[in-house]
């Protein structure tokens, strides 16, 4: 999930909101600030608007905590994290690459709850100091603060145990299955397969409660079901992908040879003469006989068709120096994800400081697709 918001950088992480994110706090400010109001008439507007926000941006701080700790643990086992994303439902710390161990997937996915929790169990203890009864989440606006946060924090780390991939708890489980089979796939598999089941009883349970007992809460519990299945089948569709593409590396599928193009030609002339008459999706751009960069349909949708006739190769390439490189060697799972992360159709094959040739997406695809029709 990409950050639509970026904030900044917290340990050389970057951390970004996605637009849902920001939609759920100002809906988490209405409700606390109506509820304040209900619960305290005496306070003034002015004051329950306040605590409202400012319980808001502290439950914010809360959920980037949650996330960081997955991400410090992750940096311990060797696990580089490249972003923190926060949205609707909690937050996603985007890691590179899988843990290569059960127990650190354990770890990793175990410490984000129990950060919360300790976080909720604090805010509640600390609540307690300023008032005898939480029961109406204070009477003072700091008490109300402090337990509200204790409350929903608790409920999050509860929340993010059930066993539905990809919640904390559906990791976890995928963790202790793969430290008794062995196996990370067939572990991940049934993890998923257990996120599908949990997201069906989510949706037909908040569907059950919304008919027979009517309010927003019993929809709000299906919508959670209905993002879980999502999330659920994406997981179950990349193991299927790992599966097709285990054992295999790059030079297997990499395109060798590729054509060639002077990166003088002006674009018109390439498009015409080239693109569409090879129906090539990618070229390799030379300067002088030196390679300097690739050119496909990616890059021609940044120019508009009017400065065709104005533009070269050149202005449209992707330079080789600011490119992905993978190597022969790469695993083409590794290169697939490379791909996703970065948004890319095509990566660079080299190595020595040679160009050798390029991975695409739509090869990848390909491969996948066939492999897994072969063995159904």
């Amino acid at each position: 999930m990409r950050s639509h918001v970026k904030l900044g950088r917290l340990f050389g992480i970057q951390v970004g909101l996605h637009y849902s994110w920001i939609l759920i706090a100002g809906l988490i400010a209405v409700s606390l600030a109506g509820r304040f109001q209900t619960l305290h008439p005496a306070w003034g507007s002015n004051l329950v608007w306040a605590a409202a926000i400012l319980t808001s941006i502290l439950f914010f701080v809360s959920l980037l905590a949650h996330e960081l700790s997955h991400a410090v643990v992750a940096r311990a086992h060797g696990v580089p994290v490249r972003a923190i994303t926060l949205f609707a439902l909690g937050g996603v710390a985007e890691i590179e690459r899988e843990p290569n161990s059960a127990r650190a997937e354990l770890l990793i996915a175990i410490v984000g709850p129990l950060a919360s929790a300790i976080i909720g169990v604090a805010c509640l203890a600390l609540a307690g100091t300023f008032g005898p009864g939480l029961g109406g989440f204070g009477e003072s606006p700091v008490e109300a603060v402090l337990a509200w946060l204790g409350y929903i924090n608790v409920t999050l780390a509860a929340f993010n145990m059930i066993p539905g991939f990809p919640l904390d708890g559906g990791r976890v489980l995928y963790s202790l299955v793969w430290w008794i089979t062995g196996n990370a796939q067939r572990s991940m598999r049934a993890a998923a397969q257990t996120g599908r089941v949990v997201a069906v009883l989510f949706i037909g349970y908040g569907l059950f409660r919304f008919m027979t007992a009517g309010g927003l809460g019993g929809l709000w519990l299906a919508f959670i079901g209905w993002f879980l299945l999502e999330a659920a089948g994406s997981t179950y569709s990349q193991v299927r992908v790992a599966e097709a593409l285990q054992g295999m590396c790059v030079r297997d599928i990499m395109m060798r040879d590729c054509p060639t193009v002077d990166s003088r030609t002006n674009l018109k002339t390439f498009i015409e003469d080239e693109l569409l008459r090879t129906h090539q999706h990618c070229f390799i751009v030379t300067d002088a006989g030196r390679e300097v960069g690739l050119i496909s349909p990616a890059e021609l949708q940044a120019i508009p068709r009017t400065h065709w006739l104005y533009k070269t190769v050149f202005d449209a390439m992707r330079p080789l120096e600011y490119m992905r490189t993978v190597t022969p060697e790469t695993p083409v799972a590794e290169a697939l994800a490379e791909m996703g992360r970065e948004n890319l159709s095509q990566l660079a094959v080299g190595a020595d400081g040679r160009l050798l040739g390029v991975v695409s997406r739509a090869n990848v695809l390909g491969l996948v697709e066939n492999r897994t029709q072969a063995r159904t």
